[in-house]
């Protein structure tokens, strides 16, 4: 495949960090490897006083799951890549080292804060608009700001360096794939579309349940929780894909155009006793490992009472959604791992007499990371031709040969906002959230617990209001 790159240095900034070693470079590798970014110049910075040969070694062991598959050409391009590659101590919060190291570099420069967002902020805050060369690209990981206000003032300030279109905040969970393989589903299937709404669908979840504890990244995590980390980014714009109205294209402007209007008209509504629930895990057993209670992990202070499960219920007050509630739900430390959205239709209004069985209503269940769906149907069971027996409907979606990673780098490289998260859209799920923020931060939804390596808090969340 011939590379369309865009973009021909790479600047990675918290290049010493985890995030660089254990997501950015394999998937940089693996779009290396694959022949989509020739030409591209691969430059770390980060606040370590790191050798050449400590940052050329790094990228080494990252690119080899990579380079043992790859063809010839692409162990060329990586190895090639790796030798070329240079790091550079810098402090990004002072005024002066970026702005100087951004004006050394062969443009058009993107530049990858794999930094924390209070950092990341700094930086740009710093940095004066004639001190970035034209065709500059800036990346944001998520949480991108901490509230509606600060994500506000982040665009603003982004705003004064590059167009809407040269900023790309990341939102990995959303491969290209997994957004094309549900679009694909919704419209191009002219038996779904039609009973795609309120009169046919009585919920949806949406979960991302982990099956991994805290694995030492409190510093970042601790200050989060599952509600800022997880539901107000990923889960949010897979919602609203769930949701969307048909759109003309699939081009960035067309799609995000209706993601933005379904966040809109989206909310979660008081009293959060009902609406939301809370809860972090306390000593168990995953895979046999014996995890401690979160309290306890290193790092954690208690006081914060972060939570390690968030699920609320999203009501999106559109003719289309009303009344249908979206179940947003994800946990760490739970004893299954699960990452799907569940589509539950409602039941039939009349079986005809004569049939046994349980009649259950149909789901569909579309998987993500590998991408799957599964539908539940109720069909006349082996035996006895009167019972009915539910039997699933598989398939596997596309996947792609890129790592999530590799998928974003892709979009910022050849200049595709598609996969971004766009200004208003950033905003608009700090809106949505805020509120129960504050409603948790005032100990009015009680803090709940589960034991490592169990299924969560039990019961289910607003059970009254969402059969």
């Amino acid at each position: 495949m011939t590379s369309q790159t865009t973009v021909k240095t790479l600047l990675i900034l918290g290049a010493s960090g985890d995030l660089t070693g254990r997501l950015l470079l394999p998937g940089l590798a693996r779009l290396v490897a694959t022949g989509r970014a020739g030409g591209l110049r691969l430059v770390g910075a980060g606040s370590d006083p790191w050798p050449q040969e400590q940052w050329q070694d790094r990228v080494h062991t990252a690119f080899a799951d990579a380079a043992g598959t790859a063809d010839d050409a692409g162990k060329q391009a990586l190895a090639a890549l790796e030798e070329a590659t240079a790091y550079r101590q810098l402090d990004v919060t002072a005024d002066g080292p970026l702005a100087s190291l951004l004006a050394e570099l062969e443009g058009p420069v993107a530049v990858y804060f794999a930094l924390p967002p209070h950092v990341s902020q700094k930086a740009c805050e710093i940095l004066q608009p004639g001190q970035v060369p034209a065709g500059t690209r800036l990346v944001m990981e998520k949480p991108f700001g901490s509230g509606e206000e600060s994500a506000r003032e982040l665009n603003r300030t982004l705003l004064t360096l590059v167009p809407e279109d040269h900023i790309h905040r990341v939102d990995h969970f959303l491969g290209k794939a997994t957004v094309l393989n549900i679009l694909g589903l919704r419209f191009a299937n002219n038996f779904l579309e039609p009973v795609w709404n309120r009169g046919h669908i009585a919920k949806v979840e949406i979960i991302f349940d982990e099956d991994l504890a805290l694995e030492g990244r409190a510093r970042y995590y601790d200050g989060a929780g599952a509600l800022r980390d997880m539901i107000q980014s990923h889960l949010l714009q897979i919602m609203a894909l769930m949701a969307i109205e048909p759109p003309a294209t699939i081009g960035e402007r067309d799609l995000r155009d209706a993601v933005a209007a379904v966040l809109r008209a989206s909310s979660i509504k008081a009293p959060y006793q009902a609406s939301t629930r809370r809860a972090r895990y306390t000593a168990g057993s995953l895979d046999g490992r014996t995890v401690p209670d979160y309290v306890k992990e290193q790092g954690v202070d208690p006081g914060r009472n972060t939570e390690t499960l968030a699920e609320v219920r999203v009501d999106i007050d559109n003719w289309r959604w009303k009344d249908v509630p979206f179940i947003l739900r994800s946990g760490k430390a739970l004893g299954e791992k699960r990452k799907e959205a569940v589509v539950t239709f409602r039941p039939v209004p009349h079986l005809p007499g004569g049939f046994t069985g349980i009649d259950a209503p149909n789901k569909l269940r579309i998987g993500f990371g590998p991408d799957t769906l599964e539908l539940d149907v109720d069909v006349n069971g082996p035996g006895d031709i009167f019972r009915l027996d539910r039997t699933t409907l598989l398939a596997e979606l596309s996947a792609s040969e890129l790592l999530p990673y590799g998928e974003v780098l892709e979009g910022v490289l050849t200049g595709d906002p598609l996969l971004s998260v766009r200004g208003d859209t950033a905003e608009e799920c700090w809106r949505v959230i805020e509120p129960v923020l504050e409603a948790w931060a005032r100990n009015a939804v009680p803090l709940e617990e589960y034991d490592a390596g169990t299924s969560g808090p039990e019961g289910r969340l607003g059970s009254a209001r969402t059969d």
